[in-house]
C-alpha cells in the first residue's frame, strides 16, 4: 500500500498492494477526508460554455467541462487539490475517449495525487449533443 501526500491536509490518496497502480490513468483508488472540515458537491460540469453553446467533439467539451468544473470549485473556495471524488460520464465511451478523459485529468491535477474516480459509460446524457459529464466532491478544511 502506497499513500500519496496531498495539498489538502484533510485528504490522504491510498492505492493499495494488490490492486494495480492507477496512475497512469489519471485517479487514486481511495481518498480519505479526516478532520473537521466541509464538503463541497459540484454538479455534473458538461461542455457547455457560459451563453450555453456546445461544441459537437468531445474532445473540446472535456476541455470547456474542466473549465467548468474549476470554476464551480473556485465558487467554493477549493481547487482540484481539494477534491477527493469525481464521477465521469461519457457518451459512446471509447479507447480513445478514455485518452482524451484521461489526459485531460492529469493535465487538471499534474504531478500532484489525482481523486477517487468513477467512470460510467451512457446511452446519453441531459442536453441534446451532449458528450461529457464530471462531478467532483470536494473537501475544505472549516
Amino acid at each position: 500500500m502506497y499513500e500519496l501526500a496531498s495539498q489538502n491536509a484533510l485528504l490522504n490518496f491510498i492505492n493499495p498492494n494488490g490492486l494495480y497502480d492507477p496512475r497512469c490513468n489519471g485517479y487514486s483508488h481511495v481518498a480519505v477526508a479526516t478532520g473537521p472540515g466541509k464538503i463541497v458537491y459540484v454538479a455534473g460540469q458538461g461542455g457547455e460554455d457560459a451563453a450555453g453553446g456546445m461544441s459537437p467533439v468531445f474532445a473540446r467539451q472535456v476541455e470547456q467541462a474542466m473549465r467548468n468544473l474549476r470554476c464551480a470549485l473556485r465558487a467554493a473556495g477549493a481547487t482540484p487539490a481539494d477534491v477527493a471524488k469525481l464521477t465521469v460520464l461519457v457518451v459512446d465511451h471509447s479507447v480513445e475517449r478514455l485518452r482524451i478523459v484521461t489526459a485531460a485529468v492529469r493535465a487538471m491535477w499534474g504531478d500532484g495525487p489525482a481523486p477517487a474516480c468513477t467512470l460510467i459509460p451512457v446511452p446519453k446524457l441531459a442536453l441534446d449533443g451532449m458528450l461529457f459529464e464530471i462531478e467532483a466532491t470536494a473537501v475544505l478544511a472549516d
